[in-house]
């Protein structure tokens, strides 16, 4: 078996399960973006697009679960038509939680993002950021065409994995909504 095998194999054995809900404990009481020195799923990170090299950076970050509220409205209303519960945002909580790290550091480029942990009140995701105008990242074919402009902000125009996903983009089971080739 490869080291990649090893480390996903690890991830899925319940004594992983068990350290992570330790972690979890310490997570809590941490800010919502973490900056880290290496991903906590390597496996994940690598298929993601992640390199150890200069120019990439891992943030976690936590989002709330659950539908949104809407502000209060003024004026004399029914509870009932106040709607200002059970408010889907429309994305999911992945696309919104790279958005938000887009936000939090705007000199770098969302890669793309992976779920590590989730509890009752919280998700957890690793969101892969790199850096455009770092020169390791402009030298490295594969990874130039970030440092084009056309690719700035590339996370709130829904072009991240989790961003597709969340516009019905894709093939197989679950996107069949989409396909225009069917007639009716």
């Amino acid at each position: 078996m490869t080291m990649y095998k090893h480390i996903a194999k690890t991830i899925r054995s319940p004594e992983y399960k068990e350290a992570l809900k330790k972690k979890l404990i310490s997570w809590r009481k941490e800010p919502v973006y973490v900056k880290l020195d290496k991903p906590s799923n390597l496996t994940r990170a690598r298929t993601l697009g992640y390199k150890s090299k200069q120019g990439f950076v891992m943030v976690r970050t936590k989002i709330k679960k659950g539908t949104r509220k809407r502000e209060a409205t003024s004026g004399g209303r029914k509870p009932l038509r106040v709607g200002r519960t059970k408010h889907s945002p429309g994305q999911s909580l992945q696309h919104i939680a790279e958005m938000r790290v887009a936000r939090k550091y705007p000199n770098m480029q969302v890669l793309n993002s992976y779920h590590i942990a989730q509890d009752g009140q919280r998700k957890w995701f690793e969101v892969i950021l790199v850096d455009p105008n770092h020169p390791v990242i402009k030298k490295d074919p594969k990874l130039k065409w970030l440092t084009k402009p056309n690719n700035k902000g590339r996370v709130f125009r829904g072009l991240t994995a989790a961003g597709k996903k969340s516009r019905m983009l894709g093939k197989g089971q679950g996107f069949e909504r989409n396909n225009t080739n069917k007639r009716y």
